[in-house]
């Protein structure tokens, strides 16, 4: 018989899957990751299994332990459901602009909340990352899983998402772009597909109000860059050592009107119902046109499901009161 001992041996080996309508201007092959089908519904799954097993065996992690992290919500349930299979508890910082729906979802799945206010610089004790810190400190028998600088989470990239797509492309990828928030993905992934192509091209997809962009074109960390943006799960206001530059070729950067239009765009021309970092990873995507020829075989990865936007990119009302749609 064919099954899995648990649900954790279902994440990854996720599917290639072509793009059709929304990128019929560009003159390459356009494949998307699909890491919704992850049991987690994100890619976000595939790091938070390899963190959490890395720290058990380490001895950071110890039996009945409570897992703390500030995350944005997909690293969260992530680490939920490895926690469910392994006997964790699990409170999660996530800061007041992330949607409702990644808040009640990580309470079903049993986490304790912690709401943060999302205008606050990060060294504020009031910050997401300030206060998931503070209660790695004081709650005992605790992890703090700090994926921004957790080098598991690029290590679980470079170990299976990387090798995957080799594989699927049969070496024939050209370009991987993705976007960018741990850093985790695009570095592990580039990384893993520069050895074994040093021509393969990785382009990291950046927001408006996030330094990297700039940081990479210049090395200058140039605070006057950030300012509160609605795109969730990318871009940062701070440098995750998860974030390897120089793996990365190059940084284009997204308005948050565009990744909102164009996550309603995927659901409607492609049938693709996902999040708001996929909407602007295609915008991205078509921003690059120039560097791409009909011989190109790009890979382009989607990182979480629709379902997390469902009272905003794919609610109208919020749309119109954006001024996002007429």
């Amino acid at each position: 018989m064919e099954y899995a001992e648990n649900i954790l041996e279902t994440i990854g080996n996720t599917p290639l899957v072509k793009l059709n309508k929304i990128t019929a201007e560009l003159p390459c092959l356009v494949l998307s990751k699909y890491e919704t089908f992850n049991p987690g519904n994100s890619v976000k799954d595939r790091m938070a299994l390899k963190m959490i097993e890395d720290a058990e065996a380490d001895g950071r992690l110890k039996p009945g332990g409570t897992i703390i992290e500030g995350t944005s919500g997909n690293t969260g349930m992530g680490l939920a459901l490895a926690a469910i299979v392994k006997g964790y508890k699990c409170i999660f910082v996530i800061s007041d602009k992330q949607s409702k729906e990644k808040m009640d979802i990580l309470r079903a799945v049993g986490a304790e909340v912690v709401v943060c206010p999302t205008d606050v610089e990060p060294e504020d004790p009031r910050s997401y990352y300030s206060v998931s810190k503070r209660l790695g400190e004081e709650t005992p028998n605790s992890w703090y899983v700090n994926q921004y600088d957790n080098p598991s989470n690029a290590a679980a990239h470079y170990e299976s998402t990387g090798p995957e797509i080799w594989k699927q492309t049969e070496g024939k990828i050209t370009h991987f772009v993705v976007g960018v928030g741990t850093g985790g993905t695009i570095s592990g992934v580039g990384k893993y597909l520069k050895e074994q192509n040093p021509n393969i091209k990785i382009w990291g997809v950046d927001t408006y109000g996030s330094v990297f962009k700039k940081y990479h074109e210049t090395g200058i960390f140039d605070e006057n860059e950030i300012y509160p943006y609605v795109t969730e799960g990318i871009g940062e206001d701070i440098l995750p050592e998860n974030v390897n530059f120089d793996i990365i070729d190059g940084f284009t950067k997204v308005t948050d009107k565009d990744a909102a239009v164009y996550t309603q765009k995927l659901a409607k021309e492609e049938g693709m119902f996902l999040g708001n970092s996929a909407g602007a990873a295609v915008k991205g995507l078509l921003q690059l046109k120039d560097k791409f020829t009909k011989d190109d075989v790009v890979v382009v990865l989607f990182h979480d499901h629709g379902s997390r936007y469902v009272g905003k990119m794919f609610n109208n009302d919020w749309m119109r009161k954006m001024g996002y749609i007429e």
